[in-house]
């Protein structure tokens, strides 16, 4: 997150006399956005990554190259952008509108490197879509040069790469939706289990199985409150496995009455139960600290918000079982 965050500062810092177009044009604009799109949108472009919609098929060129050379890549490939690299490593960029200037002013035989725009906004592949979404929104361009953790140029993204994905994993929601939908009968959910396995600091998927669980109930048109108690309850004993374990498993175990969540891992323990159910307490090392993690355990959240909660530990793990009862009126207070 702080990573994003810091490159996200030097992207919108650059200094230039020209802006850098990747596409000469103006984009037509996404009819998305990261504030007001539905739910199942807003949930896809926060989980989805840049590197999961981007194109790879690269075409690219050298600073050797010269601009009469790109004009022809340009219009056999039937693109308006073309980035110049070195190796893997993206060193600039030339537009159609460098190609005109040099058209109009007799140097199209010179070579990318003495005309080519250094400056460039880029994205980084393991950035979520709606930094590209709000990228498109801020500077109005039709692509941005992707990049990985390495520096590499591994891709590019136009809007139509995200319009195009989107489609996709809607149709795929809508499909799952249904294929949930037929299996609850009057709006009230049969016995399911599901098990998600949980590896140990895959920030990447943080937070699949407690999405998951939040769309089930959501199907099963249980009431908003209980859906934010079992979201609050799964997603803290995800991140726990995630930060402060060797890995496990959590299953969801549906019942016509009761959600049961079951968080198993496969250590190292937790030496004093009774202290990680105290606000502030963690066993997360330097480096998970300084991603912004592992301020808490969150344990102390996981009990406020379940109407039953037991937990066991020893060196070869932890188990932790919640359940939230998913029926009747609610009267017991939980805290938020």
């Amino acid at each position: 997150m702080h990573h994003w965050k810091h490159h996200f500062m030097q992207s919108t810092k650059l200094h230039r006399k020209e802006p850098v177009l990747v596409y000469t044009a103006l984009m037509q604009e996404i009819p998305i956005n990261t504030v007001t799109s539905a739910n199942v949108v807003l949930e896809l472009i926060y989980r989805l990554k840049i590197k999961d919609v981007m194109t790879t098929n690269l075409i690219t060129a050298t600073k050797e190259t010269t601009l009469r050379e790109i004009q022809q890549i340009m219009r056999q490939e039937k693109i308006t952008g073309l980035p110049i690299v070195m190796g893997k490593r993206l060193i600039g960029l030339v537009s159609m509108d460098d190609i005109i200037q040099a058209l109009d002013k007799g140097y199209i035989e010179e070579k990318a490197q003495d005309h080519m725009s250094r400056n460039l906004i880029i994205l980084e592949d393991d950035m979520p879509i709606s930094f590209a979404i709000n990228y498109f929104d801020r500077y109005r361009y039709h692509r941005f040069p992707v990049l990985n953790k390495d520096k590499e140029l591994v891709g590019m993204i136009t809007n139509r790469d995200i319009t195009a994905t989107l489609l996709i994993e809607i149709n795929r929601e809508v499909e799952e939706l249904e294929r949930r939908t037929r299996r609850v009968e009057g709006g009230i959910l049969s016995n399911e289990l599901f098990t998600y396995y949980i590896m140990k600091n895959d920030f990447e998927n943080a937070g699949h199985a407690s999405t998951e669980i939040k769309k089930r109930l959501k199907s099963a048109a249980i009431e908003a409150p209980i859906i934010r108690r079992a979201a609050i309850a799964s997603y803290e004993l995800e991140m726990n496995m995630v930060v402060h374990s060797h890995g496990g498993r959590l299953i969801a175990e549906y019942g016509a009455e009761e959600l049961t969540i079951t968080a198993t891992d496969t250590g190292p323990g937790i030496e004093d139960t009774d202290a990680a159910l105290e606000a502030g307490y963690s066993t997360a090392g330097e480096w998970i600290r300084s991603l912004g993690f592992g301020a808490g355990m969150g344990l102390p959240n996981v009990k406020s918000v379940s109407d039953t909660f037991h937990i066991t530990s020893s060196p070869k793990g932890t188990t932790v079982t919640v359940t939230i009862t998913l029926t009747g009126a609610e009267e017991r207070n939980h805290d938020s």
